[in-house]
Parts: structure tokens; C-alpha cells; sequence
């Protein structure tokens, strides 16, 4: 069973030294799904980002383990070998680099020698028709000119590819109409129920969990966990938002 196990972190951004995250304590393991929710600034997106290893952000207290092995000093391409995969809130788009050498590339590093052109180019004609994607998107540059919809099914693209075994979504509904939020929820909960990953899923709307379903949530406040419960609490915070929570934890 493949988990990840997050203990007692406290987080500072580079760039001004203002502290994010504060002894922030999670566990996911294989076959869970969890949610953070939580107002703007609580370091929902920045504890994504600190999994990953992005050198914005400088780990002061605190150790991240995946399946018992630290990865604080880790590089962001061995976090990606090991399985973490980031879908991000906002995916960068890459001129002159196509998606498909994009996802040919990132899976021939992955799989070296058993690495196969021909299942890999099935396989993407398939998730593009599951994702209703253009087929010529797969041609033209990552992410470029694509709308925010676009982007995050692009996301979800790389994550069937690549068959990570921890899934970090980043608000990935943010941007999404009606049709495409359902095809990126439920694309991710087929995903879950084929390979049995650990998902974290950052979101501020119950909207989404209406397709990915937690079996935990965890409600943030001033860079720590403030509450805890399963998918019923969701539906707590939409009625009566995030500041109750806050007082209960105070």
C-alpha cells in the first residue's frame, strides 16, 4: 500500500520569508480520496506545490514521506518517478513543444526500455475521446491558445498516461463549465476506481465532490488543518461557510 504521510511541516515562501503552512499534519494512503477546502490564503495550493518540491517555498520544520522514505530534498523529476502527480490550478502553456512529444517524453522516461509507441499512441487517441478532447490538440502546443477547460482535461490527459499512484488536483474545477466539470470529475473518479491511487483534491466548491467522492475533508485555516470529517462536512461549509469551523477549532 503506497501512502503519503506529511508531519508536523511548517512552510515559508522564498521570496518574502512569510511562513504558509504550520505544523501541518496529513496521512493519505492508497484507496483514499481527501479534500482540503478552506478560505483563500490558508496554503491549500501551496501544500500541493511543497509535495511536488517547488523551490518557491522552503520546508523549515518538518518531513514529507512517501511510502516511509523522506522526500524533502528530493527534485521535483525523482517526485515524479516515485508516482506524485500535480494537476495544476493553473497549467503553464509551452510553445513549440507538442503535446504529443510532451506525454511521449514524460512516458519514455518513466518506463525506459518497455516504454511502446504503439500503445502509447492507442492509448491517447482513447483518452481523448473519453475526455472529448479535439484530436488535433494532441498535435498543436501544450496548453497553448487552449481555453481554462481545455487546460484541465489536459491535466487529466497526463495523469492517465503517466499512472501515478498519488494524485495532488490543485482546483482543478476552477474554469470548467457544467459539461466539462462533470467529465473531469467522473474521468478522475474511473481513474480511482481502475488503479486505486491516494487522491488529495484542493477545492473551494462542493460542486465538484459531487462527482469526486471524498472519504475525507479537511477544512484549512492559517496554514493548518482546523476540522475533519467525512463527505456530510462539505456540505456543512456550503451552508454555513468557513468561519464556524474556525471558531469550533479556537
Amino acid at each position: 500500500m503506497n501512502s503519503l504521510k506529511i508531519e508536523n511541516l511548517t512552510v515559508k515562501a522564498v521570496d518574502d520569508g512569510k511562513i504558509i503552512l504550520k505544523d501541518f499534519n496529513l496521512e493519505i494512503k492508497s484507496g483514499e480520496i481527501h479534500a482540503i477546502m478552506g478560505p483563500n490564503g490558508t496554503g491549500k495550493s501551496t501544500l500541493t506545490k511543497v509535495i511536488m518540491g517547488d523551490s518557491n517555498y522552503k520546508i523549515t520544520k518538518g518531513k514529507i514521506f512517501y511510502n516511509d522514505k523522506c522526500i524533502n530534498k528530493m527534485p521535483v523529476n525523482e517526485r515524479v518517478r516515485l508516482g506524485i502527480f500535480l494537476g495544476m490550478q493553473m497549467p503553464m502553456a509551452i510553445e513549440g513543444v507538442t503535446n504529443a512529444d510532451f506525454l511521449r517524453s514524460a512516458l519514455r522516461a518513466k518506463e525506459g526500455d518497455k516504454f511502446k509507441l504503439l500503445s502509447f499512441v492507442k492509448e491517447v487517441d482513447k483518452l481523448t475521446k473519453k475526455l472529448k478532447m479535439d484530436p488535433e490538440m494532441i498535435h498543436r502546443g501544450v496548453n497553448d491558445g487552449f481555453s481554462g477547460g481545455e487546460r484541465k482535461k489536459n491535466e487529466i490527459l497526463q495523469m492517465y498516461v503517466l499512472k501515478p499512484d498519488v494524485v495532488l488536483l490543485d482546483e482543478i474545477d476552477s474554469g470548467l463549465d457544467v459539461d466539462s466539470l462533470r467529465i473531469v470529475g467522473e474521468s478522475v473518479m474511473d481513474y480511482y476506481k481502475e488503479y486505486k491511487p491516494a487522491i488529495l483534491v484542493v477545492t473551494h466548491y462542493q460542486r465538484l465532490l459531487d462527482y469526486i467522492k471524498p472519504d475525507f475533508i479537511h477544512i484549512m485555516s492559517e496554514g493548518k488543518i482546523v476540522r475533519s470529517g467525512d463527505a456530510s462536512l462539505a456540505l456543512e461549509i456550503e451552508e454555513e461557510g468557513y468561519e464556524k469551523a474556525r471558531d469550533e477549532h479556537e
